[in-house]
C-alpha cells in the first residue's frame, strides 16, 4: 500500500495547521503508530512554518506526502530565493532561545533531514522516517494479501 499527496498552498499562516490535519489523517487511515504520526505532524509544521518565515518571493509553496511500506517522506518545497545549506552547519541554537530551534527539532523528530537549494530557485527540505503500523492495520492487512 502507497498513500501520496501532494498539496499546492498559498503562503499563509492558515495552509499549515490544514497541512498537517491533512497529512496526519492519511497516516491514521492506514494505521501509521500514533507516535510516529505525531512526530512526522509537528517536523512537517515546523518546515512549513520556516517557508513561511525564511522564503523570500513566492505566493506558494508545495507539500508532499509518500508513505510507502515502512517509510514515510515529506517534502515542502517553496519557490523562494533558496539559501546555502551548507551554512547551517553543526552549531546549535541557545536552548533558551524562542526562536531558531526549529531544524534541530525537525532533526529530532525524523530519521532523515535534508536540504535542496538552488538561489533564486528555492528550497525543498525532504524529511524521512520509518514508520511502523498498528496491529490489525489497513496497511499491515494489505502487506499480508
Amino acid at each position: 500500500m502507497q498513500i501520496m499527496l501532494t498539496l499546492l498552498l498559498p503562503r499563509d499562516e492558515e495552509t499549515i495547521p490544514m497541512a498537517r490535519h491533512i497529512a496526519s489523517n492519511a497516516m491514521q487511515e492506514i494505521g501509521v503508530d500514533e507516535d510516529a504520526v505525531q512526530d512526522i505532524a509537528v517536523a512537517l509544521t515546523e518546515a512549513c512554518t520556516n517557508v513561511l518565515k525564511h522564503s523570500g518571493p513566492g505566493e506558494e509553496y508545495e507539500v508532499s506526502l509518500d508513505v510507502h511500506e515502512i517509510n514515510c517522506t515529506i517534502r515542502v518545497k517553496d519557490t523562494g530565493r533558496g539559501f546555502d545549506s551548507a551554512s547551517l552547519g553543526p552549531n546549535r541554537t541557545d536552548i533558551s532561545s524562542e526562536q531558531g530551534r526549529g531544524i534541530e527539532l525537525m532533526q529530532a523528530l525524523v530519521d532523515r533531514v535534508r536540504f535542496t537549494s538552488k538561489p533564486e530557485a528555492g528550497t525543498v527540505v525532504h524529511l524521512e522516517k520509518v514508520v511502523a503500523y498498528g496491529a490489525g492495520s489497513l496497511a499491515e492487512r494489505s502487506s499480508r494479501a
